[in-house]
């Protein structure tokens, strides 16, 4: 705006650029004085104006023209302030509550999504994890690939060498989701979240000798307070089960190496795409659609396949609901976790990872009934808070 009138600003008898406020102040004055004293061709006597006299009457005509274009774009000026001023206002308040409806849709999916495998494994007794993984993650595979036909989100073009490269951390993802849903139907979910802070530990562990990334004394203090925590919780835990417990155990292990693998391979993917970088929704999609066939094979090795044909529970179309439901919210957290961490930062997205706990475990207590001691309570409680003090500790 002000480049605009200074283009069309008008030069007095001396070749000096005269102000705009001083041509604001004549016209003014001229208003205010007699309007007859025109010339015959209806254009302001020399005298009644700054400008040369030697001005031709065209060139007056030509340069007021341009003097009230240049009044017009001053008086804009003191209006765009407060409208610029408007529109930092709204653009802050949506910066705000971009966080907050990130974060509340990435809580509410994670508990959800345990919530439902917990059901779906437990109150309906369903005693095929393989196949129930197999089913979420073929509902997650195809609502990509229809956003992506959508033009909804970009998907990167697989290619061999990138499916080669991948293979290892499918292969580890299969695990961790078939041990974490194994896991469910034998531990009750506010235990399974308290053992889940082993996996911090095993990945402090490892990024220590495979990154050499030292950390500080607060982050093994709270890795010292979670191993008390742990171990407290499965001595004092009432519905104590081995086998859930080493399912457990087998979790927490191919968790931490599958955070560990990803950073690795996410950088040399990178190098083997046709753009030369690989967003998180091909990433979703990559483990997704990998998994399927390798899930086939375990269906069949480990004789499920006779168990999902001859269970009642199929047959059952709020079976399926829920089912399927879960699969969904599997995607969701994939999506909210993304754009929760693209609105603040890693920081806050693990702190609030540890904070997502609490109303896992209460949720998970309230719901199923699990017979529960004061002791175990307690462990539970220290559990939970021994993860936010880990999650504070890698923020320092």
């Amino acid at each position: 705006m002000s480049s605009e009138v200074k283009s069309d600003a008008i030069t007095g008898p001396d070749g000096k650029e005269l102000e705009l406020g001083h041509f604001d102040e004549a016209a003014t004055r001229g208003e205010k004085e007699n309007v007859a004293q025109r010339d015959r061709d209806g254009f302001f006597r020399p005298q009644e104006w700054p400008f040369s006299n030697t001005l031709k009457p065209t060139e007056y005509r030509y340069s007021s023209e341009r003097f009230l274009k240049g009044t017009r774009e001053a008086r804009l000026d003191i209006v765009d302030p407060i409208v610029d001023r408007n529109e930092r206002r709204e653009h802050r308040s949506g910066k705000q509550s971009g966080p907050l409806l990130s974060g509340t849709a990435y809580c509410i999916s994670s508990c959800s999504m345990i919530l439902l495998n917990k059901i779906v494994l437990s109150s309906y007794a369903f005693n095929a994890g393989i196949s129930l993984m197999f089913y979420q993650n073929f509902i997650s595979t195809v609502v990509v690939v229809v956003l992506g036909f959508c033009g909804a989100v970009t998907i990167e073009k697989p290619n061999w060498k990138l499916i080669n490269l991948w293979i290892p951390v499918n292969l580890i993802f299969i695990g961790m989701l078939v041990s974490g849903m194994y896991s469910l139907k034998h531990i009750n979910i506010a235990m399974v979240t308290i053992l889940k802070n082993v996996t911090n530990i095993l990945t402090a562990i490892g990024e220590f000798y495979i990154f050499r990334k030292r950390q500080n004394e607060k982050v093994w203090t709270a890795i010292f307070l979670m191993i008390i925590s742990a171990i407290s919780g499965g001595i004092t835990d009432l519905s104590f089960n081995a086998s859930g417990y080493v399912w457990q155990m087998i979790n927490c292990i191919l968790t931490a190496s599958y955070s560990l693998t990803l950073r690795r391979v996410m950088d040399k993917a990178k190098h083997l795409t046709k753009s030369g970088s690989l967003n998180e929704v091909s990433m979703v999609l990559l483990n997704n659609s990998l998994s399927l066939p390798f899930a086939i094979c375990l269906i069949f090795l480990f004789d499920e396949w006779d168990y999902v044909i001859n269970a009642e529970v199929i047959r059952t179309p709020i079976f399926w609901v829920v089912a399927t439901g879960s699969g969904l919210l599997g995607l969701a957290i994939s999506f909210t976790s993304m754009w929760f961490l693209n609105k603040t930062g890693p920081t806050t997205y693990s702190l609030v990872g540890s904070l997502n706990k609490i109303p896992i475990s209460i949720a998970g207590l309230m719901l199923f009934k699990v017979p529960l001691s004061l002791p175990n309570f307690f462990s539970i409680l220290f559990g939970l808070f021994a993860g936010i003090l880990f999650a504070k500790a890698k923020m320092s």
